[in-house]
């Protein structure tokens, strides 16, 4: 019983709500370390494939059901191709030309347009919090993504294209934007996953779409690359398995696990710890360091990301107090008034 009640508590522990937000944030500076060495569409594939597998594995242990009908599996082949393919290709491809700190904080930005898409598609409420989160998100991209001359010359009152010596084409190979496509497909594919629950066990969903969209990426992988295995390491093999299995299989089945114990305000209040790993680790690993103008963006980004994720939280901490205060007012009116009552009666 006692082994019963310890197994309930786990869901509760700081350490278990934090690991998968550390596994993902570190897993971004190890993919960072095992890139030189290896290809990004490979690296891709190979961190989607042998994770898809674990999840299958582990859901068939526990009898889960499999996908049936049509309408179940093509939801899921298009939450592959998009939270799979798109995701984790533009992400690690996007990895080759950015720091793993700051990609890992334009990542972070799903939240953002998750909460924007829901409220076009799913109908959901983003309230004045949510709009002043997204505004002060945009924000904090936009000193993180863009390239610093191009934000000084619009500082200085630049109009031009070509402002401070900015080139637009530069801009469209640059790996943060890269990073933030791969946010947005990351962003679609929860949507989708609001769809494909309706027909299938979310858990085996994602085990099956991890397969189905890392096989693209090693196809192309295996047409365009080359080069991938033959410069990694016992590090860098140690490097994928640490991606695969931590960064992706296990922070998935912890995700599934807190959601199933009633945990995931708490986890979404936790998002934003996952590029202050990243930016914790990418410092100390591999002497990553943002400029002014980044690590201001840095911090609107986490501000953003913190009150879209709990802006029906704040909104009713608001109102509490604002009832509170009107309480307060009126009780002092009624004070006064009795006040003034009492001494009308003793002038009498």
């Amino acid at each position: 019983m006692q082994l019963t009640q310890d197994t309930r508590d786990i869901s509760k522990s700081p350490l278990f709500l934090i690991a998968p937000f550390f596994f993902l944030g570190t897993a971004m500076v190890v993919m960072k370390f095992v890139l030189p060495n290896t290809t990004p569409l490979f690296l891709a594939g190979f961190r989607l494939v042998p994770a898809g597998i674990l999840i299958l594995v582990g859901s068939a242990i526990a009898k889960l059901p499999q996908p049936k009908g049509w309408q179940a599996w093509m939801w899921i082949i298009i939450f592959g191709l998009v939270d799979g393919a798109m995701f984790q290709g533009f992400l690690t491809v996007g990895l080759v030309h950015t720091g793993a700190g700051i990609g890992s904080v334009l990542i972070d930005t799903q939240p953002l347009v998750v909460a924007l898409l829901s409220r076009f598609f799913l109908g959901d409420i983003i309230g004045f919090w949510g709009w002043l989160g997204l505004f002060i998100g945009l924000t904090g991209v936009a000193l993180c993504g863009l390239p610093e001359p191009f934000i000084y010359g619009l500082l200085q009152g630049g109009t031009k294209i070509e402002v401070a010596g900015f080139d637009w084409n530069n801009l469209m190979q640059s790996g943060e934007l890269l990073m933030i496509i791969a946010a947005l497909a990351m962003s679609f594919g929860t949507i989708i996953v609001h769809y494909v629950k309706e027909y299938a066990d979310p858990i085996v969903a994602t085990g099956w779409h991890m397969i189905i969209g890392g096989i693209p990426l090693l196809v192309l992988s295996w047409l365009y690359e080359s080069g991938q295995i033959i410069n990694l390491s016992g590090g860098g093999w140690a490097g994928l398995g640490y991606a695969t299995v931590f960064g992706t299989a296990v922070t998935y089945g912890i995700f599934f696990y807190l959601a199933a114990n009633g945990n995931v305000t708490s986890v979404s209040a936790l998002i934003f710890l996952t590029p202050v790993f990243a930016l914790l680790f990418s410092y100390l690993t591999l002497g990553e360091q943002l400029t002014t103008l980044q690590w201001a963006g840095v911090m609107l980004t986490l501000a953003s990301v913190f009150l879209v994720n709990q802006r029906m939280e704040i909104a009713q901490w608001v109102d509490s107090l604002n009832a509170q205060a009107a309480k307060e007012v009126g009780a002092t009116a009624i004070a006064t008034n009795t006040v003034v009552a009492d001494s009308e009666i003793s002038v009498e």
